[in-house]
């Protein structure tokens, strides 16, 4: 089984109040974390959007592909079927561009455990969260994807592998320039 890595990274930032992907935390571009974490996945791909040349000029991508989503406006579900149709895989790790806590032995984890289902999810002390892996007939639903909407509903009726991962990253995602300032 392939299996690519996509990092989502396209949003606006309103709630931020700005290029969040561009924030520093500990010297670093908040969107570097990820990109670091997926290095040892290939292939792999960041969706950008929003401030997509400024990211380009400012970030170190680790070697993922960029594909800008035109779209991105729109919401998630158009990065993720940007990302989506960037990777010919027969799975697609998605992971969060503002979950600075993220790490590859997480990542690592999540494709170890990877059998026959339909999707494997990272849990935290037992409470489903990001990153999450998709084999190709989810991968396949993606147009039925609309707005601000991850995979979320469409996990529902899946057979979903849950791999704790808590002792090996962080779920926090930030949000908020408060929450940054809390790292």
């Amino acid at each position: 089984m392939t299996i690519g890595a996509l990092v989502l990274a396209a949003g606006e930032g309103r709630r931020f109040g700005g290029t969040k992907q561009l924030a520093e935390l500990d010297g670093r571009p908040l969107l570097s974390y990820a990109l670091a974490a997926v290095a040892g996945i290939s292939p792999r791909v960041v969706v950008l959007g929003h401030a997509a040349d400024e990211i380009l000029a400012a970030v170190d991508l680790h070697g993922a592909r960029p594909v800008i989503c035109p779209d991105f406006a729109d919401g998630q579900a158009a990065s993720l079927k940007c990302g989506i149709a960037a990777l010919d895989t027969d799975a697609v790790l998605v992971v969060l561009g503002d979950q600075p806590g993220i790490t590859a032995r997480a990542l690592d984890a999540m494709i170890a455990a990877a059998g026959d289902e339909d999707a494997v999810r990272a849990t935290y002390d037992g409470v489903p969260s990001h990153p999450v892996l998709l084999r190709r007939p989810l991968l396949e639903r993606a147009g039925e994807l609309r707005g601000d909407v991850g995979f979320r509903d469409l996990l529902r009726d899946a057979r979903v592998r849950e791999v704790e991962v808590g002792h090996l990253a962080d779920p926090a995602d930030i949000d908020t320039r408060e929450e940054l300032a809390r790292r």
